[in-house]
């Protein structure tokens, strides 16, 4: 029951700053904002103040502002009063629809930050053992030796040296230490054929080290720190972004789709690993909150903003009939994506465990 309400409450402040953004940006345009509430449906309590009802209501699941002229579940709703929604241009609309992903990925940016400067435990760059045959064995390199930079960059974590050397071009630049001493090396990488984690093949640059498998705590100095947040913000989005292109094409299946129950089950493992991990997997879900907005379905903030893409373009309003079919389509997939979620979810619950 612990893990529900805390996974609850992490949602519920995910989707609520999300909704923050969209009510200070509304704001700051002269859209009147009529409701600004943390859940949904019933209000259990309430206060109105410059015209717009403050609320906490029944159902912790986020929240939802609702500005004047604009209503998701009446896609024709409008207004022609100058503080509402739909009376602003589309400039004003895509910044207000644009604000709440936006948000997500500033607090994903901001978790990262502390993340950075509190470190994190990592398997550091030592090397173990090195792969006869490969360009590595003949380096100079040897058991036991600290690799503290690829090419120029910085080096924390096996990983972010892997990363390097997946992503050189041309020769691998080694610095290492071995008994407090700096030395370094080159080694012309071999291209091979290896697999992504969508499970595709690829071909990418090898060496031929193992990790020692040392683990350590990783931490970054404020600069780099900032640098490391927003490396992990844009990598994180470009991965779920590319992890949703691959279930459309088949790549990923369907059941890898997950729900509130999936949340819950990473929150109760990530807790109980510590804070650093529970805010890693807050800001992971942060932004695939604002990726998933970002989806051109009409019932989101990306499908709204297409909307308005169209008419740029077109130079002419979307007629009545094609806006409400495609809401209501939108919230068709919508809902059918949260069920597959949750079928799931009870899927694994039931034959995974």
């Amino acid at each position: 029951m612990m893990w529900i309400l805390l996974a609850l409450l992490i949602l519920s402040f995910l989707v609520f700053f999300h909704e923050l953004g969209h009510f200070l940006v509304a704001k700051f345009f002269g859209v009147k904002v009529e409701v600004f509430s943390i859940g949904f449906g019933k209000k259990i309590c309430k206060k109105t103040y410059n015209g717009t009802q403050y609320a906490i209501s029944l159902i912790p699941l986020g929240g939802y502002v609702k500005l004047k002229g604009q209503n998701d579940a009446d896609p024709l709703a409008s207004s022609d009063d100058v503080d509402s929604y739909s009376n602003k241009n589309h400039f004003q609309k895509i910044s207000i629809l644009l604000a709440g992903p936006f948000f997500n990925f500033i607090l994903a940016f901001f978790i990262y930050v502390v993340v950075g400067l509190m470190g994190q435990k990592v398997i550091l760059p030592v090397v173990g053992e090195l792969q006869p045959g490969m360009p590595a064995f003949n380096s100079g390199l040897v058991s036991g030796d600290y690799v503290k930079s690829i090419n120029g960059k910085k080096i924390k974590s096996w990983k972010e040296l892997s990363e390097a050397i997946m992503y050189s071009k041309g020769d691998v630049e080694v610095v290492f230490q071995r008994n407090g001493v700096l030395k370094q090396t080159a080694i012309v990488p071999r291209v091979m054929e290896s697999k992504n984690i969508f499970g595709e093949k690829i071909q990418r640059n090898f060496i031929g080290i193992v990790p020692k498998g040392e683990i350590g705590i990783a931490k970054y100095g404020f600069l780099d720190s900032i640098f490391y947040a927003y490396r992990q913000t844009f990598e994180t989005s470009k991965m779920i972004f590319q992890g949703i292109q691959k279930m459309v094409s088949g790549v990923v299946p369907m059941s890898e789709v997950g729900g509130v129950i999936s949340i819950v089950d990473f929150i109760s493992v990530a807790t109980q690993s510590g804070l650093v991990v529970l805010l890693t997997l807050i800001a992971l879900i942060s932004v695939n909150l604002g990726v998933i907005n970002l989806l051109p379905i009409p019932a989101l903030d990306g499908g709204q903003i297409l909307f308005n893409l169209y008419e740029i373009i077109s130079r002419r309003k979307m007629s009545e009939n094609s806006l409400y079919y495609l809401t209501i389509c939108g919230w068709i997939l919508l809902i059918a994506l949260m069920g597959l979620g949750m079928y799931n979810d009870i899927h694994r619950l039931i034959f995974q465990r």
